[in-house]
This record gives C-alpha cells, structure tokens and sequence, in this order.
C-alpha cells in the first residue's frame, strides 16, 4: 500500500525565493524584509543557517541553527574623529518560530543554552509580540 507523503511536521510550507529555499513562508518574508533594510544601510553581513555548537565544560551538548545572523546598525559614535561619526554595529542572531513552535521543550532549552553560553538570540520573531530570548534582553518585538 502506498501512503501519501504527510504534511510537514509544523504545518510550514517550503517557499522559494531569490533561488533560494527557506523552510517556511514567514522565514521567507522575513529574509525579504532584511534584504530591504540592508538596501537602506540598516543591516549588513545577513548569512542563513548559522550552525553554533552548544559545548558546556569541554562536552558537545548540541547545535543550534540559527535563521538569520546579520548585523544591525544601532547608531553613530561621534568622539571617533570622523566627520559624520563612526557606525556602530551589533550582532543579531534571529530564528524564525510560530507561536507553538516557540515554545517547544527543546527550541526553548537550546535558547537558554545560548545564552548561558554567553550568545544570546536577540530576537524570536513570529506571528504574535513574543519576549526576546536571553540575558539582558526582553524587549518585545513584533514584525
């Protein structure tokens, strides 16, 4: 008996853009988003995918793949010496999550080891405002 493929875990849909693949439709309209704001000179250095391995004393516990990492200008420093002041740049690490996935047992466990870890993910972006993850950080965002 044939079965017919079942439906993706999550419910996401695959979506292609600029040829690339991106594991949900939100995943992709976010990466057309900060295509946007790096044309306006607010983000630069976007990557996909970025693979950080969770190691606690020395032992590999796991990786964790990050969505997006990018760059995000905060501001000018003007006691730099130059004219218009010099940029200032901070690192954002951003994964991509429904409502429910977000709050997975093991998506919320590797959060908390990045931070931990000194990494924190600065933004959980989804369908509705959820709190940034990590030390120092809970702000609430919404895109």
């Amino acid at each position: 008996m044939i079965r017919p493929r079942p439906g993706a875990k999550y419910r996401n849909v695959k979506t292609q853009l600029d040829g690339l693949t991106f594991d949900s439709k939100a995943e992709a309209a976010y990466y057309a988003e900060l295509k946007l704001r790096e044309k306006a000179g607010e983000v630069r250095h976007i990557r996909r995918q970025v693979r950080y391995p969770l190691d606690v004393n020395g032992i590999k516990i796991c990786d964790y793949i990050a969505d997006f990492v990018y760059e995000e200008l905060q501001g000018f420093r003007r006691e730099s010496g130059f004219r218009n002041g010099e940029a200032v740049w901070r690192q954002a690490i951003v994964d991509v999550k429904s409502p429910f996935s977000a709050r997975l047992p093991v998506y919320r466990l590797k959060a908390k080891l990045m931070a931990a870890l000194g990494t924190p993910i600065l933004e959980c972006i989804s369908s509705q405002p959820l709190t940034a993850i990590g030390r120092g950080h809970s702000k609430t965002t919404r895109r």
